[in-house]
């Protein structure tokens, strides 16, 4: 019973993550253009981390602003930005 709603939680968050991979996928249809969201992406893997994080909005950003350790991924709302950039360049071909 204690175990249910960790694991509902769990697989909502997985679900999130997915439904990034797709939000990103779509956007490359409608551009045409893999290496503009590409480029975004790269852009915002490069800038520092917030220096104070806070979970409760983590899924307002374009990419998860928390520091990422087993738990932090398992938890997460985004994917890590590495993980929807190399799905970009190896389906870019698709697009």
């Amino acid at each position: 019973v204690l175990i249910s709603p960790l694991l509902a939680t769990i697989t909502r968050l997985a679900i999130s993550r997915q439904r990034e991979f797709l939000a990103d996928a779509t956007a490359v249809s409608l551009t045409r253009y893999p290496d503009g969201l590409i480029s975004a992406l790269e852009k915002l893997k490069n800038n520092k981390p917030l220096e104070r994080q806070n979970s409760t909005t983590a899924s307002l950003f374009i990419s998860n602003p928390m520091k990422q350790g087993f738990f932090q991924r398992l938890f997460s709302t985004h994917p890590p930005l590495d993980d929807r950039i190399n799905r970009l360049k190896e389906n870019s071909a698709r697009f």
